[in-house]
């Protein structure tokens, strides 16, 4: 509410962002465990001052929950049960844990893959996983090669007659290992990839899943549908909204991951952050709709993430706010 006497101020949105900032700054100070009383009587008298700055107040604390939640799913990740779920004294197997944390996930719907912290849920039960922006170089028994990019989890199945490779989430590349006798089989949803001797990647997300050949033949077949022979450079994506169509793709660019790089021309910043997403901890907000279709040309080392959001800062007039497992893009 305004203060007697003061004239309403329009909106623009120079004083919108100016807002924003300091409400977001009230409730970092509000939230560090050193905030007094007189701090929270003030935020209220700020939080009051107009329609303006209550409305910038509401939208921090939406973004603040996402802190929370976020947070949430990294003590599910680690397997830590919350003290109302604490088991009786006995030993509990990792098994266990993790079904008690799911439960507890499920009853707060805050956990999902694109939040979780340390990985996919599904490292729990995986032969192999690796962290977010993580990568790991595996040999599997018959001399195949597997590179596991960020946040990946896979399970593996021989047999006498069979390679089989179960892709719970993320994205991996399969370097197979000759074998007429036994294909080399990578299943991902409702699709598989077959092989005998060839290299290809297989990605999955929450929509979608993708194979991308990068040497050789492979073989997708997806549900009850006739098989698609996929050649090197050769896509094919299947899942929501992708249609299964053949795209051709530049084979070094959408593998640049295996050398620690990113490569982007002329993405969009909406999907270059999506991707950068998946080898940060957090979120990444874009709070500016205009900042949503910037074009995106580059080299970016995975190594050092945020030089992607460095460069933004320095190339546009986008402001970048970095809170503990929360950036945004301004």
């Amino acid at each position: 509410m305004s203060s007697e006497g003061e004239e309403p101020v329009a909106a623009s949105p120079s004083r919108d962002r100016a807002l924003s900032d300091e409400a977001i700054d009230w409730l970092v100070r509000l939230s560090s465990g050193r905030a007094t009383p007189n701090d929270r009587q003030a935020f209220l008298h700020w939080r009051e001052r107009s329609p303006l700055h209550d409305a910038a107040a509401t939208e921090a604390e939406a973004l603040m929950r996402g802190v929370a939640e976020t947070r949430q799913a990294d003590t599910l990740r680690r397997g830590v049960v919350p003290l109302s779920l604490s088991p009786s004294p006995r030993r509990v197997s990792r098994r266990t844990v993790f079904a008690g944390a799911t439960a507890a996930a499920a009853s707060v719907a805050v956990v999902t893959v694109g939040l979780n912290l340390l990985g996919p849920l599904s490292g729990f039960y995986a032969d192999h996983a690796t962290a977010v922006g993580e990568r790991q170089r595996i040999v599997l028994a018959d001399g195949s090669v597997v590179t596991l990019n960020t946040a990946t989890a896979l399970s593996v199945d021989y047999s006498g007659h069979e390679r089989r490779i179960a892709l719970h989430d993320g994205e991996a590349l399969f370097e197979v290992a000759k074998d007429p006798n036994r294909p080399f089989i990578v299943m991902a949803g409702n699709g598989q990839a077959r092989a005998v001797g060839t290299a290809f990647v297989v990605r999955r997300n929450d929509t979608c899943e993708q194979v991308i050949v990068t040497e050789g033949t492979v073989e997708v077949t997806v549900g009850k549908a006739a098989p698609v022979r996929l050649e090197a450079g050769q896509r094919l994506g299947f899942g929501e909204g992708d249609g299964q169509k053949v795209r051709t793709v530049d084979v070094d660019a959408v593998t640049a991951w295996q050398r620690g790089k990113l490569i982007f021309n002329r993405r969009s910043l909406q999907s270059v952050v999506e991707e950068l997403q998946r080898y940060r901890r957090g979120r990444i907000v874009i709070a500016n709709e205009e900042l949503k279709s910037l074009q995106v040309t580059g080299v970016f080392d995975l190594d050092d993430p945020d030089h992607l959001l460095r460069t933004l800062v320095e190339t546009s007039k986008a402001r970048v706010i970095q809170m503990p497992l929360l950036t945004i893009i301004r």
